[in-house]
């Protein structure tokens, strides 16, 4: 029913599709999923739910503001629900892991330096590039280098 309700608040109708990607953004343990990705989970859930299909509610979702699309550098576009609220993110250049942090400290910062340049923020992303620690015993070190190798 929520589903519905926020599918509806978005302005769109209530479609099986709609309902089924909504329902893998929220339970999926990634918060950031390509769309190939939904389409997996889909398919493995014996849902049949085209690809294009996929790409044109998350296309939709975006437009309506219920998910942002990320392009971190590197890799395909990743979409996450909007739950409202800032964070930033650390992705890693090898796997293509995305962990969400927030930091009042460097908040602070930006906004200082922002003020010192006489610029007033009216919206920032920080994204920090990196290698996960776990470096090659990384479980999803595997799977990326398949899908972005």
């Amino acid at each position: 029913m929520e589903n519905q309700r926020q599918i509806k608040q978005a302005g769109l109708k209530v479609t099986v599709p709609r309902l089924k990607i909504l329902h893998i953004l929220e339970t999926s343990e990634q918060r950031h999923l390509s769309a190939e990705e939904v389409y997996k989970e889909l398919l493995a859930a014996e849902e049949e739910i085209g690809l294009a299909t996929v790409y044109r509610v998350l296309t939709q979702f975006e437009s309506a503001g219920l998910v942002m699309r990320h392009h971190f550098e590197g890799g395909q576009s990743v979409f996450e629900l909007n739950r409202g609220g800032h964070h930033d993110h650390l992705v890693c250049v090898k796997c293509g892991a995305v962990i969400e942090f927030y930091d009042d400290l460097i908040e602070e910062r930006q906004r200082a330096i922002a003020q010192e340049k006489g610029f007033k923020i009216v919206d920032h992303a920080l994204v920090i590039y990196g290698d996960c620690l776990e470096g090659e015993a990384c479980p999803r070190r595997t799977n990326a280098t398949k899908r972005h190798g």
